[in-house]
């Protein structure tokens, strides 16, 4: 196989340690620019990425999502201990990040239809092409040398993520993906075998 044509892909990590190193506008400017060369749905681009460099901003927005995720956690039977150590964490994780990235989707540019079948539809197709970007993104901060981890901590408390960022009430936050320097990579988690995910002309178990 030729493996070593995509060695791109398979160098990629998820970040979750980061040198206190700025990055430049400059670099920022082609890692998103990377992002919108994704494909999406009519080529409506639906993606909106909210950029977060302030310290207390970052803070705040991590404080609130991990109010509610304690929320949660509670009513799944997380001990009290537990849930503050798990808490504590992700806002120190969120919080310390040199940057926060919230892309968020936008049915602005997208088809509307009548019918609620056709609305979720939609929805999906533009779902699936914000995470198109994002994809790009993570590829594109990777080639210049950071590192990038993706999150879905906003889907499970979306209002919350637009009060803090004082988001219009039409974009519909998708993700969190810190960003910054490398200070650890980790070791290439395994991968399922072809064998198992690729199945030609229809499903087959064997």
């Amino acid at each position: 196989m030729n493996s070593k044509k995509i060695e791109f892909l398979k160098n990629r990590r998820s970040i979750q340690k980061y040198e206190p190193k700025e990055i430049s506008d400059e670099i920022l400017e082609t890692i998103f620019e990377g992002a919108t060369w994704s494909p999406s749905a009519h080529n409506t681009q639906p993606w909106r990425f909210i950029v977060i460099k302030n310290s207390v901003l970052k803070l705040k927005l991590a404080r609130a999502m991990a109010a509610c995720w304690k929320r949660d956690l509670i009513k799944d039977g997380v001990s009290e201990n537990d849930c503050k150590n798990l808490v504590e964490t992700s806002v120190k994780h969120f919080s310390n990040a040199p940057l926060l990235v919230i892309p968020c989707l936008t049915m602005a540019g997208m088809h509307q239809y009548p019918d609620k079948k056709r609305k979720k539809i939609e929805f999906l197709m533009g779902v699936q092409s914000v995470a198109a970007a994002i994809e790009n993104m993570l590829l594109a901060a990777d080639s210049m040398g950071l590192g990038a981890c993706w999150f879905c901590a906003p889907l499970f408390c979306p209002d919350t993520v637009r009060k803090v960022l004082k988001l219009p009430p039409n974009f519909e936050p998708q993700a969190l993906v810190t960003l910054g320097y490398p200070a650890f990579r980790p070791e290439a988690p395994s991968r399922k075998p072809l064998k198992e995910i690729m199945h030609l002309d229809g499903w087959s178990e064997t």
